[in-house]
C-alpha cells in the first residue's frame, strides 16, 4: 500500500499533491528511505499511543483541576503538577510497548526499501533476517537474536521498575 499507492513517485497519491500545489514529487523510498519508514510507522503505532493517553486524560479528577483553579492555577501549573503526574504510568506504558514493538519492526523495511540504500534502514530484526537467510551466516544471526531479547528485556525491566515505582509511591 505504502510503496505502490502512497509514496509512488509518479502514481501515488502523494505525488498528486505535489503535482496539483506544482511541485515536484519526492521519491521517498530513494531520497529519504528512513523518513518514509518512520512515516508509515508511525502511522500504524501513533493512534494506539494517542487512544491510551486520551483514555488516560479522561480518568483525570475534574474536581481537582477546579480547585487547583479556584486557587489561582493557571493552565500550565495545572498540567504540570495535576495532568502530568497523572499520565506517568500511562506513559511509561506506553513508551515500554512501542520500545518493544519498534524492536521488532521487519514488514515495512522488508517490502519497501529492502534495508537500504545501503544500511540506512536496517534494523536489529532485518539484520538478523539478513544474516540468516541472505548471507547464511546462522551463528551471527542467533547472536543478533540473543542481543535483540536482552536488548527488549532490559528496556522492559527498566519501565516496569519505574511503573512499580509509581504504584508504591501511590500506595
Amino acid at each position: 500500500m505504502w510503496k505502490n499507492l502512497l509514496l509512488n513517485p509518479v502514481s501515488g497519491v502523494f505525488a498528486a499533491v505535489w503535482k496539483f500545489f506544482g511541485a515536484t514529487p519526492i521519491d521517498w523510498f530513494s531520497q529519504y528511505p528512513l523518513q518514509a519508514i518512520i512515516m508509515i510507522v508511525s502511522w500504524q503505532w501513533v493512534p494506539f499511543a494517542v487512544l491510551l493517553l486520551m483514555t488516560a486524560l479522561q480518568s483525570v479528577d475534574q474536581e481537582q483541576k477546579d480547585a487547583a483553579r479556584l486557587d489561582g492555577a493557571g493552565p500550565i501549573a495545572i498540567f504540570w503538577h495535576i495532568t502530568l503526574p497523572h499520565l506517568a504510568r500511562p506513559i511509561a506504558v506506553v513508551v515500554m510497548i512501542e520500545a518493544i514493538f519498534l524492536m521488532s519492526i521487519f514488514a515495512e523495511i522488508y517490502t519497501t526499501t529492502g534495508g537500504g540504500p545501503g544500511y540506512e534502514t536496517t534494523n536489529l530484526a532485518y539484520l538478523i533476517f539478513s544474516q540468516a537467510l541472505l548471507q547464511f551466516d546462522v551463528g551471527m544471526a542467533s547472536a543478533g537474536g540473543l542481543v535483540a531479547v536482552v536488548i527488549a528485556n532490559i528496556v522492559a525491566f527498566i519501565l516496569i521498575r519505574m511503573i512499580g515505582k509509581n504504584l508504591t509511591a501511590k500506595a
